[in-house]
């Protein structure tokens, strides 16, 4: 099975999966974009790093979240 192959097939088994981990990425990078652009705009540069790093424990936390909704 080539390179080709067995990526086309991982993306055809994570389609949705990946869907979703790319827009939870546009929507936290957007958000934090926004915040640090229109509210914090005086805010030190680490302080924008700081909310983008944020967003790994965010998205464990949101889907972890949405795992536990889904089961009840």
């Amino acid at each position: 099975m080539s390179l080709v192959d067995r990526l086309r097939e991982h993306a055809s088994e994570n389609r949705t999966g990946m869907l979703h981990d790319l827009m939870f990425a546009v929507v936290w990078v957007g958000l934090v974009s926004l915040l640090f652009d229109l509210v914090f705009v005086t805010a030190p540069t680490w302080a924008f790093y700081l909310f983008m790093v944020a967003g790994i424990p965010a998205y464990f936390g949101f889907f972890f979240s949405l795992g536990q909704a889904t089961k009840q």
